[in-house]
């Protein structure tokens, strides 16, 4: 029992994939810019994680290894798809905003890494929890993001107006740049309270 909470926390703190890992950078500056989208990608990158993870570990011994890794992407790539029609079909807005950035979690390193370093290595119960670990840290990882970078760019929080029109946005935050000082101020945090925990 607790080697399985270690798997399933390991990806939501310790080897957080973009605190820590720094895995999947390009995806959580980009979507999130609000709380709204950094919910809808880190979702559907966890379903696609739990769903590949499920599949790999249940047919790894069943692929020869010259043909691994483009199995692996053809597996990822077929949850993607699903992802991408259900957003597109039932929340065209969200699937309007995150737009390229879906098809793009195919060639997610943190998609292929787990299928290769550990669904591929271990049974159907811990590849589960793997995928579901790894898929909720990095969905809290964009959240926090988004909240920050909403809340101080727009002055409002899953676009409803919190802080009022007399609220002197902060344009920077919905920025691009502002993705990059919002990672490093947060990762910069996490390391304060790391190091002082440590103490």
């Amino acid at each position: 029992m607790a080697h399985a909470v270690k798997e399933f926390s390991k990806g939501i703190v310790k080897e957080n994939p973009v605190f820590r890992l720094m895995l999947g950078l390009c995806p959580a500056l980009a979507t999130s810019t609000s709380a709204t989208d950094a919910i809808g990608m880190g979702l559907s990158m966890t379903f696609v994680l739990v769903s590949s993870n499920i599949v790999i570990s249940l047919i790894r011994n069943f692929i020869p290894d010259k043909i691994r890794i483009p199995a692996f992407i053809v597996v990822i790539a077929s949850f993607v798809t699903i992802v991408d029609l259900v957003l597109k079909g039932f929340m065209y807005d969200l699937h309007k905003s995150l737009g390229l950035f879906i098809p793009l979690i195919v060639v997610n390193c943190i998609i292929l890494g787990r299928a290769e370093a550990f669904a591929s290595k271990n049974g159907l119960f811990l590849s589960i929890l793997d995928g579901l670990g790894m898929g909720l840290g990095f969905t809290l990882a964009l959240l926090s993001l988004g909240i920050v970078r909403e809340l101080l760019g727009s002055g409002s929080l899953f676009k409803a107006d919190l802080l009022g029109p007399a609220y002197p946005k902060v344009i920077i935050f919905i920025l691009p740049p502002g993705a990059f000082i919002t990672i490093g101020l947060i990762m910069g945090l996490l390391n304060k309270l790391e190091n002082k925990g440590g103490k």
